[in-house]
């Protein structure tokens, strides 16, 4: 293992909580810096941002899977640089900027840290072309609306795309991908983000509170709201394609398993490199950019965490964690 930064030191600074509850039990804490183990890499992070399933950990919504185990970190997605290797790395470098996201609500989460470890393979060279601090805006949600897209709906050149909840995190990357994949596109959201979702490139926009007012048939309807599925899923043509990803949708899309008309399809992306570096990609082509509502320093996570507890946001609210990694490439 090497490491350039050993002025760094030991320690870090992490968010923790010790409790389930309110935005108020995060706290900043000094606490060891990790080292990375083998087929791992030590990743100095540059900017993390907030999450519906962060709020939603946090405050115990989801303490039958997350387990009272603590103090717990939080956090998921993250951009920074490469500070050392495990043993078993050859194909990243240290200094490289990456980027990514940790899964598992047992399991690894925590990027609201100066440092952090990750598998070598769930990283990937980050966009070169735009703000390392805002790229933190698109590694969860950009990969979930690409794996959507591309192998769950399977959306091709000139299909019509129905995108409902489509100026939130993973809706309004949605709407960019489904432009640069060719299909005509139609914003489900509140009538206020209409002229949002339009200037990301959506064909027209509608209301999502009024469904029924929604005419035509879709090639793929991506359900990113969970309200409604009954009415959004009559839309779907003839061997056409629906899902959702939000949460309160599930238990429809496991019924429509055993009832007439299209299955509703669910998944849980996960952070492998190559779907990463093909949404990097998608970036460096100014095919699709973040869409960042806010970005505040760290010590204004508690803030963010209510501000996210209140849903409605437009894209992403951003936490720059250190310094830039490097500079932006045009």
């Amino acid at each position: 293992m090497t490491d350039p930064h050993p002025e760094a030191g030991s320690t870090m600074r992490a968010v923790e909580y010790d409790r389930y509850g309110a935005a108020e039990e995060l706290q900043i804490r000094t606490v060891p810096r990790p080292t990375p183990k083998a087929r791992e890499a030590l990743v100095r992070v540059v900017g993390t941002t907030i999450n519906p399933i962060d709020v939603s950990i946090r405050s115990g919504d989801m303490r039958i899977l997350t387990g009272r185990k603590f103090p717990k970190r939080t956090g998921r997605d993250f951009t920074g640089e490469v500070i050392a290797l495990g043993s078993g790395v050859n194909d990243l470098s240290t200094g490289q900027r990456v980027w990514g996201f940790l899964t598992g609500l047992s399991g690894r989460v925590g990027t609201a840290a100066e440092y952090i470890t990750v598998r070598a393979t769930a990283v990937s060279s980050a966009p070169m072309t735009i703000d390392p601090v805002e790229a933190a805006a698109l590694p969860s949600v950009g990969v979930t609306a690409l794996h959507a897209l591309r192998d769950v709906l399977r959306v091709r050149p000139g299909n019509r795309l129905l995108i409902v909840g489509a100026s939130g995190g993973v809706g309004s990357v949605a709407i960019q991908l489904g432009v640069a994949m060719g299909a005509e596109v139609t914003a489900a959201s509140s009538t206020a983000n209409h002229d949002f979702c339009r200037g990301l490139g959506a064909a027209d926009a509608v209301d999502y509170n009024d469904p029924k007012e929604i005419h035509g048939e879709y090639d793929a309807v991506l359900d990113c709201h969970g309200t409604s599925l009954g009415s959004y899923r009559r839309l779907v043509r003839r061997g056409g394609r629906i899902m959702t990803l939000a949460t309160r949708g599930m238990g429809f899309a496991l019924r429509s398993a055993v009832s007439p008309g299209p299955r509703i399809r669910i998944m849980m992306a996960q952070p492998r490199r190559a779907d990463l570096a093909a949404l990097s990609d998608y970036v460096d082509q100014k095919l699709i950019h973040p869409v960042v509502e806010e970005t505040h320093p760290l010590e204004e996570i508690t803030h963010l965490h209510k501000l996210a507890a209140g849903g409605h946001g437009r894209g992403k609210r951003v936490l720059q964690v250190t310094g830039h990694a490097s500079a932006v490439t045009e």
